[in-house]
């Protein structure tokens, strides 16, 4: 090849693409991977073809050795292709989530009952009064109305006994929700009260995110549990596999932490520099994964132990994941759930009775 035509992006048409890697390998439709290998980008700079199974993706940016493309709607778990000049590169395999459940407004993680049945609110913004506050979507994916009547519902947790709480950020209050969808108030108070958590002593743990994390014992007193920087949004709450509370909390910086704290209520930072981090769960191994995003790309981050850090999942509006039965999860955008056949154990939230 001439030099002139290097320079107008020419190249041999015989060349045939290959595809060495995808990252990350999993997307909600919407979301855009990164395809690296050689051969990538046809003659004269023109734009290669990806398809995801038999449907096509739109291509943001490409380049010989990587393209970066947007999962389309539609697609499903199966080979990417990328084409050039009348020629396929070797197909690479990529997991889509699936959406099951659409017209919602998650703020935090969804959460599963003990038979699998998965719960999500309508948190409407602050001082709106929707008609349904929680959904319950059965194993089968049929999507109900579980709860009325109460506003901004923000966070969902379950304790060892099955019993659902669930938290409202407008009122400050925690309640206490019955399997027939009768609520009573369980601990008021609690500032903007958002995330939630229990730890395996039956202790509630609540996050006000104007600074504050309270502790409330099996017999409701109450203790602040331990102070944080304020959040514009919202703190996220989860208990880790030695018993240490994780909290996230998006402020006004793009480069925010995940905390971790102690049972004596000690606060340090287990990770620095993710943006508006949000839900979090951790797998069997005591990997964290955590909907926000990591050098500019939203997602699922998993943090491993040793304090690494990847994107795991592609998918903008991510608030939240909740991991299910059969090695999956449960992912929650702004507005809908998506199911993920993710091959990852969860660790439990708490053992049951």
């Amino acid at each position: 090849m001439g030099f002139s035509d290097r320079l107008r992006g020419r190249k041999n048409d015989n060349s045939k693409p290959h595809i060495a890697g995808v990252q990350p390998s999993a997307a909600l439709p919407g979301g855009e991977v990164r395809i690296t290998g050689n051969d990538l980008r046809p003659a004269d700079l023109r734009r290669p073809l990806v398809r995801f199974g038999e449907v096509e993706g739109s291509v943001v940016i490409s380049s010989d050795d990587f393209v970066v493309a947007r999962v389309p709607y539609g697609a499903s778990s199966g080979p990417i292709v990328v084409s050039t000049n009348g020629h396929s590169s070797n197909p690479h395999q990529i997991k889509v989530a699936v959406p099951i459940a659409e017209n919602l407004h998650p703020v935090s993680n969804p959460a599963l009952d003990s038979e699998g049945n998965i719960f999500v609110t309508f948190s409407g913004s602050r001082g709106q009064k929707v008609p349904v506050s929680i959904f319950k979507i059965d194993t089968t994916y049929n999507t109900k109305p579980f709860l009325a009547d109460l506003m901004n519902a923000t966070s969902i947790a379950f304790d060892r006994a099955g019993q659902m709480y669930v938290s409202s950020r407008y009122d400050g209050t925690v309640y206490r929700v019955a399997p027939n969808a009768t609520m009573t108030s369980y601990a008021e108070g609690m500032g903007v009260a958002t995330g939630i958590a229990f730890d395996r002593g039956g202790n509630l743990y609540v996050g006000d995110r104007s600074g504050t994390i309270f502790k409330i014992a099996p017999d409701r007193q109450i203790f602040v549990f331990a102070t944080l920087e304020p959040s514009v949004s919202a703190y996220h709450l989860t208990f880790g596999p030695r018993g240490d509370l994780f909290v996230t909390g998006p402020t006004t910086s793009s480069f925010d932490c995940v905390y971790k704290v102690d049972a004596q209520g000690n606060v340090s930072t287990y990770y620095r520099g993710l943006g508006r981090p949000q839900g979090m769960a951790f797998d069997a191994d005591g990997n964290l994964y955590v909907a926000a995003s990591l050098s500019g790309k939203r997602g699922i981050v998993k943090i491993a132990p040793n304090g690494q850090a990847s994107l795991e999942v592609a998918g903008a509006g991510l608030v939240g994941l909740a991991f299910a039965p059969g090695r999956s999860v449960i992912l929650a955008t702004t507005n809908a759930l998506h199911h993920l056949a993710w091959n990852i154990q969860g660790l439990p939230l708490i053992e049951p009775v």
